[in-house]
């Protein structure tokens, strides 16, 4: 296990640097100087002047993405202050540390991805479950005819259907907003249900056919009938030996499904006014924000390749088989 988790980390830091790496020179290689980009069209020498002592434009483009990313370990200084490690500079719209602008809005994406992820895992393998445990029934016919509506939907269109029946329309509920979950744990958690329910409805109906499927192939397995045949509890074969299975083709969906929660979630904070890091990612694309854009390009595949690999290591928890050596 050591092996594998060191195998990872060091995959992961080379995805990383060459992320990192074709960002930033992709941007420099804009038939444009950065700093009147970033500047904007009201810009002023002066204004120019700092945002080009801040990038550090005098040196060539290779000196300055080393001193990018030795200013993520060691920190630097810049015109508006000093900035701590991990540094990833200083934002040219606010003039505000990226880290600290991202660590203000990572809290509600990750609320959104953690809940959107919980709800249609619970949702989407209860019913899959059920499904197949009463193959052929109504219920099995009724939650699969379901799957195959809600998967047309879109978190742009259920979102805002979803406002006007729940909230405009009955005022069952609030409208949709972040409060951390260390100040009110109630308000935390029904200010983001709505937004939960609409991002995971499209995976809900997914790995509602996807668990239904896998758990009626199990269910036909030679190991699982002759624990039938041995004379094991019916719900004891089911999740003992049936589900266990069952899950390893979901595990594996699951780790590629991570990266697009997460754009949809990006989707999810616009519908809903949330301000997140996909609101971020797109302010400071729009802006032409390097420093920003970079930041929160790193931030984001770190955690899709930390879930990875948490998801890859699972394998070995759900099937003996699995060696990770």
């Amino acid at each position: 296990m050591l092996r594998f988790l060191l195998r990872r980390t060091l995959g992961a830091s080379l995805i990383l640097l060459l992320i990192s790496a074709f960002t930033f020179f992709m941007f420099f290689a804009i038939p444009q100087d950065p700093a009147m980009l970033a500047c904007g069209k009201n810009c002023t020498p002066d204004a120019l002047a700092i945002i080009h002592k801040n990038l550090g434009l005098d040196d060539p483009v290779p000196v300055q993405y080393w001193n990018f990313l030795i200013g993520i370990f060691q920190g630097r200084d810049f015109a508006v202050g000093h900035c701590s490690a991990p540094c990833f500079g200083v934002s040219f719209r606010t003039d505000e540390m990226v880290w600290d602008t991202i660590v203000d809005r990572f809290p509600t994406t990750l609320s959104l991805t953690i809940g959107g992820l919980v709800v249609f895992l619970f949702v989407g393998l209860g019913t899959g479950l059920l499904a197949a445990a009463k193959r052929g029934t109504w219920l099995d016919k009724g939650f699969s005819s379901a799957s195959l509506v809600l998967s047309s939907m879109q978190i742009y269109f259920l979102g805002p259907v979803c406002l006007g029946l729940f909230v405009y329309s009955t005022g069952w509920l609030d409208k949709p907003k972040y409060v951390p979950f260390t100040d009110d744990v109630a308000a935390w958690f029904m200010g983001l249900l709505i937004p939960w329910v609409v991002m995971s409805v499209i995976f809900t109906a997914n790995y509602t056919r996807m668990s239904r499927s896998t758990m009626i192939e199990q269910l036909q397995e030679e190991h699982v009938r002759a624990a039938r045949a041995k004379g094991m509890p019916k719900r004891y074969v089911f999740f003992r030996y049936a589900w266990r299975g069952s899950l390893i083709p979901i595990v594996t969906i699951l780790g590629m499904d991570i990266s697009a929660l997460l754009g949809g979630g990006m989707v999810t904070e616009l519908t809903f006014g949330l301000s997140g890091i996909g609101r971020l990612a797109i302010d400071s694309v729009n802006f032409k924000d390097l420093p920003l854009t970079m930041g929160v390009m790193l931030v984001s595949a770190a955690f899709i390749i930390v879930c990875n690999i948490i998801v890859d290591a699972l394998y070995a928890v759900i099937d003996p088989r699995v060696r990770l050596s």
